[in-house]
């Protein structure tokens, strides 16, 4: 799995009721064409992470066919996660 483009925002929560700070990525990922997730076109990757003092995680991923419109039900494996994480955690802070 490569990252090939990404955007992150940070969740503004006008309510103040969730603790920390939330943000979504959408990553843009290429898979090898031999793993059940390729596509020609490439999948999208919705990432919400939690950045909470020196707690950061990632709440919850979605895969997602752009092309398609819909999502699809598959999991990252542990090194994927781990990958994904640490991306996430590299990047949060360019946020807008």
């Amino acid at each position: 799995m490569n990252i090939t483009e990404y955007t992150v925002e940070q969740i503004k929560d006008p309510t103040g009721i969730l603790e920390g700070e939330r943000y979504e990525f959408f990553l843009t990922i290429e898979v090898p064409e031999d793993d059940e997730l390729y596509t020609e076109h490439g999948l999208q990757l919705k990432v919400l992470f939690l950045v909470n003092n020196e707690q950061t995680k990632i709440v919850s991923y979605h895969f997602y066919d752009s092309i398609e419109n819909k999502y699809l039900e598959f999991a990252l494996e542990d090194d994927e996660e781990k990958m994904v994480y640490d991306f996430c955690l590299t990047h949060y802070h360019e946020a807008d």
